[in-house]
């Protein structure tokens, strides 16, 4: 099993790279995010990778950080969702949006990646809505690490002011964002008048 690759940048392509590692090239697969990051032919690279086996072939995926290795590997467990259409999402959307989309039950957002129609984004969001938990929510009250989870679906006051906001022409995921930021801010017991006028202003930043 392959784990990691850590060597020199060989080349890249549109979604590959090849790192070689003490004179062995290793080609993997990778989405937009990771190759933007590994630099130029020649520079020092590392990587996480997952080794996928099969009766035909063997692939290497690799990712940038811990956090996007573990959302490919949340993204494959989805009915639909192969390694092509996990790291075109992850090409779309960068984990905190992705994990912003899927609280918000953003269908349009997910829809940005190749490969993603209405109905597998229906299914993305059904059933991954409860298992981002998994990789770890921030305390209620306290901002999330950048890339972990946010609270699931809004509801109540918080899901009057996304509805609002959504309502005036704000994108789904956008409007999720700027109110919970809002509700960390104002507590528990924010209205949602004042959410929405605190979303608006987060907007406009």
């Amino acid at each position: 099993m392959i784990a990691k690759l850590s060597g020199l940048l060989d080349s890249t392509g549109l979604d590959w790279a090849i790192i070689d590692v003490n004179g062995v090239g290793y080609l993997f697969s990778a989405s937009s995010r990771t190759l933007r990051r590994l630099g130029m032919p020649g520079d020092r690279a590392s990587v996480l990778t997952d080794m996928w086996v099969s009766e035909d072939k063997i692939a290497l995926y690799g990712f940038v950080d811990a956090t996007e290795r573990d959302w490919f590997r949340l993204l494959t467990t989805v009915q639909g969702v192969g390694a092509r259409v996990a790291l075109n999402l992850l090409s779309a959307l960068a984990p905190d949006r992705l994990t912003s989309a899927i609280a918000a039950q953003d269908k349009t957002s997910l829809c940005e990646a190749d490969g993603v129609g209405p109905k597998l984004a229906a299914r993305i969001l059904n059933e991954l809505k409860d298992k981002v938990a998994s990789l770890a929510v921030a305390p209620v009250g306290a901002p999330a690490a950048k890339g972990a989870p946010q609270p699931a679906a809004p509801s109540g006051a918080v899901g009057d002011a996304v509805s609002a906001l959504v309502n005036l022409g704000y994108k789904r995921i956008d409007a999720f964002t700027a109110v919970n930021k809002a509700a960390q801010v104002l507590g528990a017991d924010a209205d949602v008048s004042a959410l929405i006028r605190a979303g608006l202003k987060e907007l406009s930043q």
